[in-house]
């Protein structure tokens, strides 16, 4: 039947491939995205085992896996390090596995373990001597006492006391330094030190014991395999690529009906002048288009480096395919606007050429964009770098304007200063432009000779614009464009090969934070004594035949599955209580996540049914999320403010209003210390694994929570990735909370005996979303083991096994089919089940004198508190994001010093129009360029907090309209480039001046977070914001004055941000000026050319500032509300 499947579906089965997926347990979901913190995709142990698993199908001959069972329950870690002994013993591999909290039963199968503590080796042999090595120093591990956890705690100093047998003997703690000198001194250490001491006999190797070759397999095949990648990914993205071609087409139908009413006009210079001013505009369309997909570029980056550092490919096998695979798009896009633009407005005798050097162009300022991002590394450096060099392309490449119609930019090499001509020279856009503005005005069109003249009119129209006239130019420029194309590629390659990730520095503790953390933990061992300062309404929570499914994946409906959704939760009911702590099991996919995401209200799709109630009242999701705390495994948190900061933010929006500022930071300090976080209460968070280790991470994330005073706490994979003391100190913290009367309920993996015996009940799920077991786990597990023992075949447990890995393991799905039981409705007909149904009836109606869950307002803060304490953390996020604003000040003052330098004088000097047109012309390329750096800038920054905001929202802690805060600044731009163009020094001016280019790039950085919270991922917003800059220069008033734009695009004129700045900035800086200027033969005063050319009057300036400071509005508001209304975050 499977075989018969692929055949009809054209699949091509690899046999290891299922095998290895089949031990991974990744075959049922073979056919899932793996998702990320926005798209819902697999688990994060499925994640893990993804890891593992591309990892393990390469020829490989060693293995070294660092933390193995993170996210993994313990069946399943006992099942993949079951296979990985197989590997190594029938394939004679080398394995070294680290491993937190491994199950007794995993520990078994290792034939050798290492024992790290404090940079030492305290132990290095056989497995079955450790405990001897200990027993011999005094230290002797427990009857019930797992020997890993043993192994772990005995280095410990709050731990270490408890195993010393001597009691006749005072007790002195043992160090690492201590334990690894009594092991060079014990025989397995002697023995290991002998062994090194002799020289290895080669002639016991085989010749081919090594691999001589550095990949996998060969070239041609590393490319094959890179190129069906990319293909893939490529089909994956589909959409974005179809929105992306009719996003040119937009822009080219609009730019084609800007320049429609010149079309049949080739009769002078000014008619030249039009066509080249739609061609230049074109180049710089195609060159945006290029750009386009920066970010998803940058956001492939992490995983390139992870498998470049593998030797999975070189460099160039990863480059070339995407450059390759993307050449037909870049054809048909070229393609579309040549259509829609070129073959109306141009010289229809030279399209094909036009066509083939745009192709160029697009095939250039894409391989630019991708070395740029390999330079950059990350989005926000890149967009810096991809901004300032792509005007740096344009501005140098634009130097001169034309005389009569319209205001765009050309290269004119005697207007260049002298200092910036190697720039002109080393442009490619230069060459580009110089060959499409040869290629059309050297054709037929353009060869008539106008009276008057011994010239074609093209030539003179090239010689207007200072553009070489030379017919061979076009193939200069064809063959630079090649040549640029293909050094940018090896330029790409280089930067992949060479340039490692950016990193951030780890968070480091110094000698004196260490003692003040065992300070803390000695003082932390009677903690658990004491109450809390706040007290809180104790609840219980409900819930009844609750089902959860999704609409069927396409990828399900493509194998044929039948149905039209697909259930993760089946009829599970259940009840949690106060001072009661449930732990929530089941193997990996079983539905752990999925049930506390529905009972806490965090689902945003799919299809819920069943009743859930709160101490008998319905669930509103309203009231339940102001007494409910989830604790994620994701730990989202803000990276740039500090761990009290983090939990000073939390209560302040979440705590009640009458709590004063002083009993809230008591409690905060009462929280920190419980936990374990006083000692690092000034550390940033900084993010992802270089800021925070994962037990902080792990108890910060449990803290944010905990301060809000729940009265219900779900926490998911509380202990994961943690070590037994680690793991101590959390459980000891969330029995606390227990015993303070709170309702808590913690999805656990691992088996680990202590962590087991400490809960009170379990509920115990199977792949599939259904509930196996839910009851008292009882002393040592009596009440468990009784239960299971009491089902027919099932066997009983071993003495000294672990009881919870004994359960998971006669669970599995495996021993299921051996013993033909469905426990799932073994427990449905069972008395617990009946009990369990009882107390859910009675859980469920109100008690005597209750009253539903109510308060006075939707949040526990009022709206100007909320954005009081939203402002205050932003700005210390904002203000400590290093890279963010060193990157917003250097990509300002290096523009500006740029741009300074390249017009400099120019606002002194307007002694003829052309003078005026140069001086407006630097303002309007400097505030769109400025703006698209802070709109880009921004986003990055918003997507990275857009995640922690879902969290917070979901807690209720603040409306979105308080979240609605923005940054930007112009100062230091504006006043550098004031002063090196040489504009009149007033303060009026210099005011309005500051005043534009300020409010202009604050409305830019509005829109970025705008098209931020309209989007889901940074990929589209870069598809959707390239066209609005486009058409913002389109209709500034700079590529065509306004009295020329065609009445039915006038409508867009008013309603464009740009224009609106650019005729501030212009009217604000030469508006009521009466000096006279030459145009046309006649001299008219600065103030009446500028109305009669573009409209600009002095008298509506306040008007203009008043708009353009509207625009902020409009964009802010727009943010705030999409924050509000829309939720990309799929689970």
């Amino acid at each position: 039947m499977v075989c018969r499947r692929e055949m009809e579906e054209n699949i091509i089965p690899d046999p290891d491939i299922d095998v290895y997926m089949k031990i991974l347990g990744l075959d049922i979901c073979e056919d899932t995205m793996v998702g990320n913190a926005i798209l819902k995709g697999i688990s994060k142990g499925q994640r893990k085992r993804v890891t593992i698993g591309e990892t393990l199908v390469g020829p490989l001959k060693s293995l070294f896996v660092d933390d193995i069972s993170i996210g993994l329950d313990d069946s399943t870690a006992f099942q993949i390090v079951k296979s990985l002994k197989q590997f190594v013993y029938l394939l004679k591999r080398t394995a070294v596995i680290s491993l937190q909290q491994p199950s007794l039963e995993t520990y078994n199968l290792f034939d050798d373990i290492i024992l790290l503590s404090d940079g030492h080796i305290v132990y290095q042999g056989p497995c079955v001597q450790v405990l001897d090595f200990f027993a011999s120093i005094g230290f002797m591990c427990p009857e019930r006492k797992p020997v890993v956890d043993f192994l772990q705690e005995v280095t410990s100093m709050k731990d270490q006391e408890q195993y010393w047998t001597h009691k006749e003997k005072p007790y002195i703690f043992v160090t690492a330094k201590e334990f690894a000198d009594a092991f060079e001194s014990y025989h397995v250490g002697k023995s290991l030190a002998n062994e090194l001491a002799t020289q290895f006999d080669k002639s016991k190797s085989h010749p081919a014991a090594l691999t001589t070759n550095k990949y996998g397999i060969g070239k041609l095949e590393l490319f094959k395999a890179c190129l069906s990648r990319d293909y893939l990914l490529m089909k994956r993205n589909s959409s974005h690529y179809i929105f992306k071609l009719l996003q040119i087409a937009l822009v080219a139908i609009i730019t084609m009906t800007v320049f429609l009413p010149t079309r049949t006009h080739h009769d002078s210079v000014t008619d030249g002048g039009i066509y080249a001013s739609a061609l230049f505009y074109g180049s710089t369309v195609i060159m945006l288009n290029g750009f386009a997909e920066l970010a998803m570029m940058v956001g492939r980056l992490p995983v390139f480096y992870k498998q470049r550092d593998l030797l999975f490919f070189p460099s160039w096998a990863y480059a070339l395919p995407a450059w390759i695979l993307r050449l037909p798009l870049n054809f048909a896009e070229v393609g579309v606007w040549v259509i829609f633009t070129y073959s109306i407005i141009g010289d229809p005798n030279v399209i094909g050429r036009t066509f083939l050097l745009l192709v160029l162009v697009n095939q250039m300022a894409g391989v630019f964009c991708r070395l740029v991002g390999a330079i950059g590394r990350e989005t926000s450096m890149a967009a810096t770098l991809a901004t300032l060099s792509l005007g740096m392309l344009l501005v140098v490449v634009s130097q001169d304007i034309e005389q009569q119609n319209n205001l765009v930019l050309y290269a004119y090499t005697d207007n260049i200063k002298k200092w910036w001509l190697w720039e002109f020279w080393i442009s490619p856009a230069m060459y580009g432009q110089n060959a499409l503005l040869n290629n059309e005005f050297q054709g037929k069109t353009w060869r008539h000779v106008v009276p008057n003249s011994t010239e074609p009119l093209g030539v003179q129209v090239l010689k207007s614009r200072g553009f070489f006239t030379q017919s061979n130019w076009y193939w200069i420029g064809f063959g630079a464009l090649i040549g640029y194309t293909l050094l940018f590629i090896i330029g790409y390659i280089l930067a992949l090969t060479f340039l490692n990730p950016l990193k951030e520095h780890q968070v480091v503790e110094s000698v004196q934070l260490l003692s003040r953390k065992k300070k803390s933990v000695t003082e932390n061992k009677h903690y658990g004594k004491r109450g809390m300062i706040l007290s809180f309404e104790p609840h219980c929570i409900t819930f009844d035949e609750v089902t959860y499914s999704v609409d069927m994946p396409q990828e399900m409906k493509n194998q044929r599955v039948v149905g039209e959704r697909l259930n993760l939760l089946n009829g599970v009911s259940g009840s949690f209580r106060p001072a009661v702590l449930t732990a929530l099991m089941g193997v990996t996919g079983a539905g752990k996540t999925t049930l506390m995401d529905v009972l806490a209200g965090r689902k945003t799709r799919g299809y819920i049914g069943g009743t859930i109630t709160i101490s008998g009242y319905s669930k509103k999701q309203e009231t339940f999320a102001r007494v409910c705390g989830y604790c994620e495994q994701n730990y989202i948190h803000s990276p740039y403010v500090t761990v009290y900061e983090s939990l000073l933010f939390s209560a302040w929006l979440r705590l009640s209003a009458e709590i004063n500022a002083e009993t809230r930071k008591m409690f905060i300090e009462e929280v920190m210390e419980l936990v374990e976080l006083t000692p690092l209460r000034d550390t940033i968070v900084v993010p992802g694994a270089t800021g925070l280790s994962t037990l902080q991470r792990k108890r910060l994330t449990i803290a944010v929570e905990l301060v809000a005073n729940p009265s219900i706490m779900f926490m998911d994979e509380p202990t994961s990735g943690l070590d037994a003391r680690s793991v101590a100190i959390v459980m000891r913290a969330i029995r606390n909370i227990v015993e303070n009367g709170r309702t808590v309920v913690c999805a656990i993996h691992q088996s680990n005996i202590d962590i087991f015996e400490s809960f009170d009940e379990l509920l115990l799920m199977k792949q599939g979303g259904q509930v196996i077991y839910a009851g008292p786990i009882g002393h040592h597990s009596s009440h468990l083991i009784n239960y299971f023992e009491g089902i027919e075949g099932v066997s009983k447990i071993e003495d000294g096994c672990n009881p919870a890995a004994w359960m998971l393991e006669i669970t599995s799905s495996e021993k299921e089919m051996q013993l033909e039981i469905d426990f799932s409705e073994v427990y449905k007909n069972s008395e617990l089940y009946r009990r369990n149904k009882a107390l859910i009836v009675e859980l469920s109606i109100p008690a005597p004198d209750s009253v539903n869950l109510r308060f006075p307002s939707k949040y526990s803060r009022p709206l100007f508190a909320q954005f009081k304490a939203c402002l205050w953390k932003q700005h210390w996020s904002y203000w400590r994001n290093p890279r963010y604003n060193a990157l917003r000040f250097l990509f300002t003052a290096v523009a500006s010093i740029f741009f300074g330098s390249v017009f400099y004088g120019l606002g002194s000097k307007i002694e003829k129009r052309q003078d005026l047109l140069n001086s407006i012309g630097s303002m309007s390329i400097t505030i769109l360029l400025i703006g698209i750096k802070n709109a880009g800038s921004v986003q990055a920054v918003v997507t990275a907090e857009r995640a922690v905001f879902y969290r917070e929202n979901a807690a209720r802690m603040y409306s979105p309209l308080a979240y609605a805060f923005g940054q930007a600044s112009a100062l230091v731009y504006g006043t550098i480039v004031y002063a090196m163009v040489g504009f009149e020094w007033s303060v009026t001016k210099f005011f309005w001046y500051i005043f534009f280019v300020f409010f202009t790039s604050l409305y830019c950085t509005y829109y970025g977070m705008m098209t931020i919270a309209i989007t889901p991922n940074q990929t589209i917003v870069s598809f959707l914001t390239r066209p609005s800059y486009v058409l913002w220069n389109l209709f500034s008033g700079t590529v065509v004055p306004p009295p020329r734009i065609p009445i039915w695009w006038r409508w867009f004129y008013w309603a464009n941000p740009m224009a609106w700045s650019l005729n501030g900035l212009v009217a604000s800086q030469f508006g009521g000026i009466k000096d006279h200027i030459e145009y046309n033969g006649k001299s008219v005063s600065v103030e009446d050319f500028l109305e009669n050319y573009f409209g600009f009057q002095h008298e509506f300036l306040g008007v203009v500032a008043a708009v353009v400071v509207g625009f902020n509005v409009v964009f802010g508001l727009v943010f705030v509300m999409s924050i509000k209304m829309f939720n990309f975050q799929s689970r």
